[in-house]
């Protein structure tokens, strides 16, 4: 996934100054997910959302907690979850996950 997200920034594979800090904002992203899935691992097909969430992380870093950013005539606004973009997308998955469990038996 590194290597993804070095290329949704522009940052070139064999330039490894950044690797510390990009891994540290994955495994951030990461926990944050597998917060908002209850404690579930975030599986391969959510990849996606700790990608584009990393990008956006990225990009806030030395902007955290602005609301917004104005200069020259240039405004920025931040959200305050980064999440917010995909929660429809989170609540599927649980959604279908809570789908797939019922009408199962489990013998003890």
């Amino acid at each position: 996934m590194l290597g993804n997200l070095k290329v949704m920034l522009g940052i070139p594979e064999y330039d490894t100054t950044l690797d510390k800090k990009l891994l540290l904002i994955l495994s951030a992203t990461r926990s944050r997910l597998k917060a908002l899935l209850g404690g579930l691992d975030p599986p391969g097909e959510l990849d996606y959302i700790i990608l584009e969430v990393s990008v956006i992380r990225y990009n806030k870093i030395g902007s955290e907690g602005a609301i917004s950013h104005d200069v020259e005539g240039e405004k920025t606004s931040y959200s305050n979850n980064d999440f917010a973009g995909f929660m429809e997308d989170i609540q599927t998955y649980l959604d279908n996950q809570k789908n797939s469990r019922k009408g199962k038996v489990v013998f003890l």
